[in-house]
């Protein structure tokens, strides 16, 4: 049977756990769990919809806090099997939230800025955090290859989970990735195929594949899986606001790329609302992009509720997707939540880069430098306060983005004596 793109009211056997359908953003269809991604009603994105009736919130939060130091701590709130955790797959999450203090003065914040550092995952970005769920998914709908289009933080991820969970990987980037996530995409032995073109192409190519014969055994993590996928995000919004002891922050700035993750992120914390975790407190999001691929921040900035595609022209290549699928939701949360989504220069990136990694001893991607930068700018601008609290995301690792700081070097090269030394100007 090929992969199915619109959902069917096929009765569904698949147990993950409290998930209880899949329900359409646009016009609230629900159909039962299956590897479907659009609604038969009306086209529009399905997504998770869960059954939480039965937690008591004190015996949630105590099995949570004496969970594993991984996002399976937060098993009983995402699509996954009550035994996820004794699988053998990559275990990611649980990265530190780190309290910036000299980041926090360079920017003139008092009201705490923290920076989520998730570099600190197995394939040093978020995305195992995403891939984990597609994985999950993947076995339960019987896929033996799992697959995606990336521009290459998930290339990298989808290739360490199959190899980890015993399943063939074959994953397709952009054709002129930077080459340290070419390398690391590749490394785990699965195929990986570079397509002529940027992300966007590749994604089309995907969805071809995927309504093709020679894809019906093949799970596409952000295609036919991406429900299940997108919830893996929800589980930065659970660590930090346990890590900040079950309190939701005051503002928060989170990297758009196709604006799943923000907008996962805000689920999450509706759900620890909702489940009596955390207080009913007000919190702003604010999206963040590069000056080379903003469609969304334009379309903010115009006031308008339609995002229009964009070619992408930046550095920051792991946030260059010129036609951002939750890009029409980004805005809807912003505008809801008090925020807003502003972007930076490519220079202004590079300046962020070096910025955290000399305050905080973080070398971010160029993504954390987008985050970091729109941060410094929205201070600048009074769109965030200082007096409040701030979490900044760093969603990937500055060793796979080694280009944009290339320039970045040696202080002085001497000769081995102290005189040497002294004619630096090193002592």
């Amino acid at each position: 049977m090929a992969v199915q793109t619109v959902a069917s009211t096929t009765d569904s056997a698949v147990d993950l756990g409290p998930a209880a359908a899949l329900s359409c953003r646009e016009c609230g269809h629900r159909v039962p769990l299956g590897p479907v991604f659009a609604c038969e009603e009306c086209f529009g994105p399905l997504e998770i919809a869960y059954d939480f009736s039965a937690y008591d919130t004190e015996e949630l939060r105590k099995r949570i806090e004496a969970g594993p130091a991984n996002i399976w701590r937060y098993a009983p709130l995402l699509p996954v099997p009550a035994d996820v955790a004794t699988k053998p797959n990559m275990n990611p999450g649980w990265t530190k939230l780190v309290k910036a203090d000299n980041l926090a003065r360079e920017l003139g914040v008092t009201g705490g800025l923290y920076v989520k550092d998730d570099s600190g995952n197995p394939t040093h970005s978020f995305k195992d955090r995403v891939v984990a769920q597609a994985v999950e998914a993947a076995r339960a709908f019987g896929y033996t290859t799992l697959s995606c289009s990336s521009t290459g933080n998930l290339a990298g991820a989808v290739g360490a989970a199959a190899a980890r969970a015993g399943l063939r990987s074959c994953v397709f980037i952009p054709h002129d990735l930077e080459q340290g996530k070419v390398v690391m995409a590749a490394i785990y032995g699965g195929e990986l195929v570079g397509i002529e073109g940027n992300y966007d192409d590749v994604n089309r190519f995907c969805s071809e594949l995927i309504g093709d014969s020679a894809g019906e055994s093949w799970g596409f993590v952000n295609v036919n899986l991406r429900p299940y996928y997108a919830e893996g995000s929800k589980t930065l919004a659970y660590e930090i606001c346990e890590q900040l002891g079950w309190r939701i922050p005051d503002q928060l700035v989170i990297p758009i790329a196709s604006g799943s993750q923000l907008t996962k992120i805000d689920k999450g914390l509706q759900e620890l609302i909702k489940l009596g975790l955390v207080e009913d407190r007000p919190y702003k999001i604010f999206g963040a992009q590069a000056e080379g691929c903003s469609p969304v921040s334009v379309a903010y900035k115009a006031g308008h509720d339609v995002v229009r595609p964009q070619k992408p022209n930046t550095i920051a290549k792991s946030l260059a997707i010129g036609n951002p699928a939750d890009g029409p939701y980004v805005l809807d949360i912003a505008r809801r939540t008090g925020g807003a989504v502003e972007d930076v220069t490519d220079e202004q990136v590079v300046d962020a880069i070096k910025l955290l990694a000399r305050t905080e001893g973080i070398f971010a991607e160029t993504a954390g430098g987008v985050t970091v930068g729109v941060t410094k700018k929205l201070i600048e601008n009074g769109l965030i306060d200082p007096a409040k609290s701030v979490v900044v995301l760093n969603t990937g690792d500055g060793l796979k983005t080694l280009d944009a700081v290339a320039g970045t070097g040696l202080t002085a090269t001497i000769r081995p004596n102290l005189e040497s030394f002294r004619e630096a100007g090193l002592a």
